[in-house]
């Protein structure tokens, strides 16, 4: 899916961009940068935008470098109760307790996104322990927040029954009140700029974010993300290696991560979609992640 060889403009690349944001019937926001040389490119670059399960990197950097240091057992027991689970992807979806590791709630969190896992090891690591890390990499604007905190806030909207699952009670409700959750609303929800995103991308990547063998651990876990339909689609040759992490709330499609390609250059990016509708499967948005992302990397290695 290579970019058109005449296409190398920056005006042209954003005139990609807006068809193939206009096609999924999105409005999306782009960054890039590479990684050894510094070169960026950004279309709503510094916008803010609502990170949904993106937030979920920090939290396994803060894990990663615990451990590292040694405060922080990563093979440690801790048990995912009743109180975590919501129902979703993985142990958030089980019926009965399950029992792991700290490495593995770290990587069922960011392989597959499971927010029993994250609200868990959010609390084996201390929010503010999160907060810190960040503020002091100078992140500051990078937004943080626990699942469930997300969720009450979804139930308080919508006047939803406490300790249910939230699918499961979503039935008859418009489609005009999903699109005003606050979870929509980078004013409202953890939210950051596609800019600070990819910078942490890029910290990580270059051993900046913690000890290497901290930023290595959490490399190796986003490159076992499971989800193949956004930026995967954009880097079908082999060779190419993608580490990323996706986030998905009603009005919210986003996917960022590193492309990593045969000939060793590196790019991080990060792409984010509102979309006009609040339905789960969106293909089309998910497609359009892929496109924007190639579009801009093959911009930047032209």
């Amino acid at each position: 899916m290579p970019l058109a060889a005449n296409v190398t403009s920056a005006d042209q690349v954003r005139t990609v961009l807006a068809d193939t944001f206009a096609r999924a019937g999105v409005d999306g926001f782009v960054h890039a940068r590479d990684l050894d040389t510094g070169a960026e490119f950004g279309h709503g670059g510094d916008d803010r935008v609502v990170l949904a399960s993106l937030f979920k990197i920090p939290i396994a950097l803060e894990y990663a470098r615990q451990a590292a240091a040694g405060q922080l057992d990563p093979a440690g027991r801790h048990m995912v109760s009743a109180a975590y689970r919501a129902g979703g992807a993985g142990t958030d979806g089980c019926l009965y307790d399950v029992e792991m590791s700290a490495r593995d709630l770290a990587f069922m969190m960011m392989t597959i996104s499971d927010n029993a896992a994250t609200d868990l090891l959010l609390d084996v690591v201390g929010a503010g322990r999160v907060r810190t890390t960040l503020d002091r990499l100078g992140f500051g604007g990078f937004g943080v927040s626990s699942c469930r905190a997300l969720d009450d806030d979804i139930r308080c909207e919508l006047g939803l029954a406490p300790g249910s699952s939230i699918d499961d009670q979503l039935a008859g409700i418009t489609d005009e009140r999903l699109m005003a959750l606050g979870v929509n609303d980078p004013a409202r929800s953890p939210s950051s700029t596609p800019r600070e995103v990819t910078a942490l991308l890029a910290a990580i990547w270059r051993d900046e974010a913690g000890p290497a063998e901290a930023c290595a651990e959490v490399r190796s876990i986003m490159r076992q993300q499971v989800w193949q339909h956004r930026l995967v689609a954009g880097f079908p040759e082999s060779g190419t290696r993608i580490a990323g992490k996706t986030g998905t709330d009603f009005a919210v499609r986003n996917e960022a991560g590193v492309v990593e390609h045969p000939d060793g250059k590196r790019y991080a990016v990060g792409v984010f979609l509102r979309t006009s509708s609040p339905a789960g499967r969106q293909p089309l948005a998910d497609r359009a992640i892929g496109k924007a992302a190639r579009a801009v990397i093959d911009h930047l290695r032209s």
